[in-house]
């Protein structure tokens, strides 16, 4: 059957029910962490600002910290509790989620450390505009997806998959005009290499966010939508039953 916000809390044991809610609380708090080292990445970079950069590319560790101590909750769990059924698949995928949301904050250090370098470079730089964008869209992607994640919600997770598609196209224009424009003045090329590095940053970050939509479709309906299309997606997620 599917799950709902209150399935886990139907277990005997009350300190298992707080295991597991004290595992979702440890990821929306990585999850909002790694949330702010995108967001203050961008704004590092569109403000000129070299020691908020620095910040953020120092803070990886932190996170990367904060994976590991969850993934030592969830083995515990695992090893403590042997859960099954949709006990089983949310200890999964919290264990899948804090390895996106790592890998949101390795993305979110390189964009601080490009920035670092455009800041340095003290020129003009082609292509924020784009930049900026990208960064609302998949921001907004990376909430939505935690919200999805905290509260059960399929129809939610639905939208930020197929949020995807527009933001892989976004991407591809984007990388399209800085090439022409590389073209048309070599001395650029620098500079809009930087920037084409923090758009592919940005773009994997909306990559990412759509796994952890994926693993909230998985968590509730036991369905695993990787390797579907979205046709196929639409037409099972939000009717298939356990």
């Amino acid at each position: 059957m599917d799950i709902t916000s209150d399935t886990h809390s139907q277990h005997i044991s009350r300190q298992f029910n707080q295991e597991l809610e004290a595992l979702k609380t440890q990821l929306m708090t990585m999850g909002g962490l790694v949330e702010q080292q995108v967001q203050e990445a961008i704004q590092a970079l569109l403000e000129g600002d070299s020691r908020l950069a620095e910040k953020v590319r120092d803070r990886d560790r932190d996170v990367n910290a904060m994976q590991l101590k969850i993934d030592d909750e969830c083995t515990r769990v695992l090893a403590r509790r042997q859960p099954a059924a949709s006990d089983l698949r949310l200890v999964l995928a919290v264990i899948r989620a804090t390895a996106d949301l790592e890998r949101i904050g390795d993305e979110a250090s390189k964009i601080a450390r490009n920035a670092l370098t455009l800041i340095d470079g003290g020129n003009n730089v082609r292509g924020l505009v784009e930049v900026r964008h990208i960064s609302e869209h998949v921001r907004r992607m990376l909430r939505d997806a935690l919200t999805a994640f905290a509260r059960f919600d399929t129809e939610l997770a639905l939208q930020v998959v197929h949020e995807d598609d527009s933001v892989d196209d976004e991407y591809g224009s984007a990388m399209r005009s800085l090439m022409t424009f590389m073209m048309e003045d070599s001395r650029a090329i620098g500079p809009v290499l930087n920037v084409m590095w923090i758009l592919r940053a940005l773009e994997r970050v909306g990559d990412h966010a759509d796994n952890l939509a994926e693993y909230v479709i998985y968590l509730v309906k036991g369905l695993d939508i990787r390797h579907m299309d979205t046709a196929q997606i639409d037409e099972n997620a939000l009717t298939r039953k356990e």
